[in-house]
């Protein structure tokens, strides 16, 4: 089975690692542009107003605003993308081969929660950012696994492939039910005519793509009005992008993954990595890591993470629900447990929503997503390296 892996997925592993090592360097830069003389001019212009439309029809939005809502959207598209071809032809595809990484997923995204809860248990403001630990970056983590090359068997590539595509799916979950504001029944009906029209397309086998974009940009519009998080619209898009498991090199959903995949790993990404990774260190001690909101966060990834996944995964395949990876032992699928604390981009966009009206909270956040993931970076690629075979 190993050996007779698809294309589609070597393709896919290759592009994600390679967008991780780009998205560290831009949040390298990010923090070393929001900590110099540059600073102000950094800051400044995330919060400059740009107006995009025509006349009356459009929105005015800060820079920051348009990458989180509108470039995420795209991002947003595309990994729906992944989680539905996964489904129909993937890992995803057989139960047998797909429950492991859901039932660690589940594990994984659980006990952060917990983990953070605890700690902040007793703040009303501060709980609601209980889901920003239960995030894995999938780019970071392939590419800090990608460094070990070969040492690494390929299954455990696999397993962590799907796995944080079924934590992105939780997290698209989490945002359409908790992070969304008051609801407007006027363009909630706008967004079920809509997507009933995109329906439609995919029932009568459209397979241009101009008509799901039209009616998309417009459905994207009328979600960010209704109060759902406008990155909600690329994700009702993507589902209806038509693919069949016998079509393969003329499916739609796959020629749009293959097309995109480039700019959203080495444009989107970076943009938003650089865009809020950038955090002022000024005055930062232990006591900062110290606070609720970034403690509950390194915390929950890098322990409530690992532990999470780990216990989950060894129940599921001690009572014999799920099988272990292919040639691998319970030590390295801890490293990769470990590299599931890796939250970076969406464990930093989850908490943008978290706290959308206490900003205050922000820079915790950041640091918190910055410390936990680095710690999950270190500790993870050690603990792979000390068991993988040269």
């Amino acid at each position: 089975m190993i050996r007779n892996l698809s294309k589609p997925f070597k393709w896919f592993f290759k592009l994600e690692a390679a967008s991780g090592l780009v998205l560290l360097i831009a949040a390298i830069i990010a923090l070393v542009v929001s900590n110099s003389s540059f600073s102000t001019l950094y800051f400044s212009t995330l919060e400059q107003y740009l107006f995009i439309g025509i006349n009356d029809f459009g929105l005015k939005l800060s820079v920051h605003h348009w990458i989180n809502d509108l470039l995420m959207a795209i991002f947003f598209f595309f990994v729906t993308l992944e989680i539905k071809r996964e489904f129909i032809q993937g890992e995803l595809s057989n139960l047998k081969k797909a429950l492991l990484p859901i039932i660690g997923a589940v594990g994984g995204m659980l006990i952060p929660a917990l983990v953070y809860v605890g700690i902040n248990f007793g703040s009303t403001e501060t709980l609601n950012g209980w889901a920003i630990p239960s995030a894995t970056d999938i780019a970071f983590s392939l590419g800090i696994l990608s460094l070990l090359g070969s040492r690494v068997p390929i299954s455990l590539k696999i397993f962590l492939t799907a796995l944080a595509i079924i934590d992105d799916l939780g997290a698209i979950l989490i945002i359409a039910f908790f992070y969304s504001g008051d609801l407007s029944i006027s363009y909630l009906s706008l967004i079920l005519i809509s997507y009933i029209f995109l329906l439609i397309l995919n029932k009568y086998g459209v397979k241009k793509f101009l008509p799901y974009l039209i009616i998309g940009s417009f459905m994207w519009y009328f979600t960010y009005k209704s109060g759902i998080h406008a990155t909600i619209a690329g994700v009702l898009l993507a589902s209806t992008i038509p693919h069949r498991s016998k079509e393969r090199d003329f499916s739609l959903l796959i020629k749009l993954e293959h097309a995109i995949s480039p700019y959203v790993a080495f444009l989107i990404m970076p943009i938003f990595a650089f865009a809020n990774a950038g955090v002022s260190l000024e005055g930062l001690s232990v006591m900062s890591l110290l606070q609720p909101v970034p403690l509950g966060i390194l915390l929950g990834l890098f322990l409530g993470k690992q532990v999470g996944v780990m216990i989950f995964s060894y129940v599921a395949v001690r009572i014999g629900f799920a099988q272990m990876p292919d040639n691998s032992s319970w030590l390295s699928l801890y490293g990769v447990s470990i590299l599931t604390g890796i939250g970076f981009t969406m464990s930093l966009f989850v908490g943008n929503l978290a706290f959308v009206e206490n900003i205050q909270y922000i820079d915790g956040v950041k640091i918190g997503v910055l410390a936990g993931s680095l710690l999950s970076t270190i500790f993870g690629y050690f603990i792979l390296l000390l068991t993988s075979k040269k």
